[in-house]
C-alpha cells in the first residue's frame, strides 16, 4: 500500500501557514498529510535525521525518499489541481538557480510575512490530515 506524501513544515512562519492553506484548497483529492517541523513527528525526523536540522526548508517525504527546498516545494505544486500545477514548470531551472532563489526567500520570509507564536490549529474538517 502507498502511504500518502507528508509536508514538513515551519509551523510559526506565516507564510509557511499560508501555503498549508493554499496546498489543501488544491489538493482536492487529499493526497498529502501535514506536520509542522515542531511537531514530534518533525522534531523525530531531524532527530533520524540530523542533515536536515540546518536547512531552513519544507521537507517533503514521499515513497521514502526525502525532498527539500525547491524540489520538495515544485513536487508538491505538481501534485495540486488548478492553477499552482503551473509552477511546476519551474523544475526545467538549473538546481542550484533554483536553490539560491529559494534559499533567498526562506531567509526573509519572517521579515516579510510574520511569525506566529503556535502553530496553526487544524480544523476538524482537516484535522485527520496532519500528524501530532
Amino acid at each position: 500500500m502507498k502511504e500518502n506524501p507528508i509536508i514538513l513544515f515551519d509551523g510559526i512562519c506565516n507564510f509557511c501557514n499560508g501555503a498549508v492553506q493554499m496546498i489543501i484548497k488544491y489538493d482536492r483529492k487529499g493526497l498529502f498529510r501535514f506536520a509542522s517541523l515542531q511537531s514530534s513527528f518533525g522534531e523525530q525526523l531531524l532527530s533520524t535525521k540530523p542533515e536536515l536540522k540546518k536547512l531552513d526548508t519544507v521537507i517533503l517525504v514521499s515513497n521514502g525518499k526525502i525532498m527539500t527546498e525547491s524540489t520538495a516545494a515544485l513536487n508538491i505544486l505538481k501534485e495540486l489541481e488548478g492553477w499552482p500545477k503551473v509552477f511546476y514548470l519551474l523544475i526545467v531551472i538549473p538546481l542550484p538557480i533554483r536553490n539560491f532563489f529559494y534559499k533567498l526567500f526562506a531567509k526573509y520570509r519572517y521579515k516579510m510575512f510574520g511569525t506566529s507564536e503556535t502553530c496553526m490549529i487544524p480544523t476538524k474538517e482537516i484535522r485527520n490530515r496532519f500528524l501530532s
